[in-house]
């Protein structure tokens, strides 16, 4: 009998439009004719399924099924393509625990912590795999003028501020003096309960997948160093058009350019990716992740930004353009991903 499956797309973040644009290339790629796949939508206003004709269903939240033509459909998987809350930070698979449908992404745990730029960071910090930017973590609401000069002591300009939990760079600003600084740190506080402060760190900006195939898959002996896990080619980002970072502009707007693999030395690339390797199991990750990373190449210090436990899944995106560079085609990875997930 054939498995139904929840492409679960949209969410309470700035991030929905671009859940959206994922999901429905991952609709696209999936086998129809192995599986019974329904898009679910989720916004704050309602959940709803979308038939084959596009017609709304309400999602019942009591078991997470939906009924169509007078027939109740229960979900065997979701395959959770919500970037931002509530499928990025753990709350829907925890939600998904509770009624035991099992899900393509890492587990409540491991996403809400990897949400949390300000928890997240001394984690990956304490494992001394890599450096980390120093940073700090407001609660609540921005400080006052006279707190400024104390708050970026130690950090010194240009300083990053961001929402502590976001992706997409949504209100991430690059501050460069005193007078941006109260103004971005308000617009990421508009984002976000808790924001991070931080230290800039000039180098190019690297990203690189990880995916932990189902055992038995024709990728077991893909590579000597990385047993049991695909580790995709590292990308480097970029940024043009003025943009001085990976903004959300530079990131959907067409103003970068990413090179995969990156024009890199081959021990940095291949120690980007053992790190890649390690830190998905240190932090307990599972399904298809991506670290971004900054690469000093001064000091020759690799500085670790963040990990993207649902990472964007549209036609331009990293990841299926890594796995594309090793062979996979998006529909093969997919197809992994659910497998890997039963």
């Amino acid at each position: 009998m054939k498995k139904n499956i929840a492409l679960v797309m949209g969410g309470y973040s700035g991030e929905f439009d671009i859940s959206i644009a994922s999901g429905n290339q991952v609709y696209g790629q999936l086998d129809h004719a192995k599986y019974n796949i329904y898009k679910i939508v989720i916004t704050r206003e309602e959940w709803y399924g979308l038939t084959r004709g596009e017609e709304k269903v309400p999602v019942d939240r009591n078991d997470f099924s939906i009924t169509v033509d007078g027939q109740k459909v229960r979900f065997d998987l979701a395959f959770i393509i919500i970037h931002g809350n509530p499928g990025e930070n753990g709350v829907l698979q925890g939600y998904l625990d509770m009624l035991g449908i099992k899900y393509t992404t890492c587990g409540f745990y491991t996403s809400a912590l990897t949400f949390h730029k300000g928890y997240c960071n001394p984690v990956v910090a304490a494992t001394g795999l890599v450096k980390v930017a120093r940073s700090v973590l407001l609660y609540k609401e921005p400080p006052t003028e006279a707190k400024l000069d104390e708050l970026v002591q130690g950090l010194g300009y240009p300083v990053f501020v961001k929402p502590a939990a976001g992706g997409s760079s949504v209100a991430t600003t690059k501050v460069k003096s005193r007078e941006q600084l109260l103004p971005a740190i308000r617009e990421a506080f508009a984002e976000d309960r808790q924001v991070l402060v931080e230290e800039f760190i000039a180098g190019r900006e690297f990203d690189c997948g990880v995916f932990q195939f189902a055992k038995g898959s024709k990728y077991e002996n893909w590579h000597p160093d990385f047993k049991h896990k695909l580790v995709f080619p590292v990308t480097e980002i970029i940024p043009t058009g003025g943009h001085e970072f990976f903004d959300y502009a530079a990131k959907y707007d067409g103003f970068s350019n990413e090179v995969t693999p990156a024009e890199v030395a081959p021990e940095v690339a291949h120690h980007i990716q053992e790190v890649s390797y390690r830190l998905y199991d240190l932090l307990g990750c599972s399904g298809i992740v991506r670290f971004d990373y900054i690469y000093d190449e001064e000091r020759r210090e690799l500085y670790f930004l963040e990990v993207n436990t649902i990472p964007g899944q549209s036609a331009e995106s990293i990841v299926p353009k890594q796995a594309r560079a090793m062979g996979i085609a998006p529909a093969e990875l997919y197809e992994m991903a659910i497998q890997a997930a039963l």
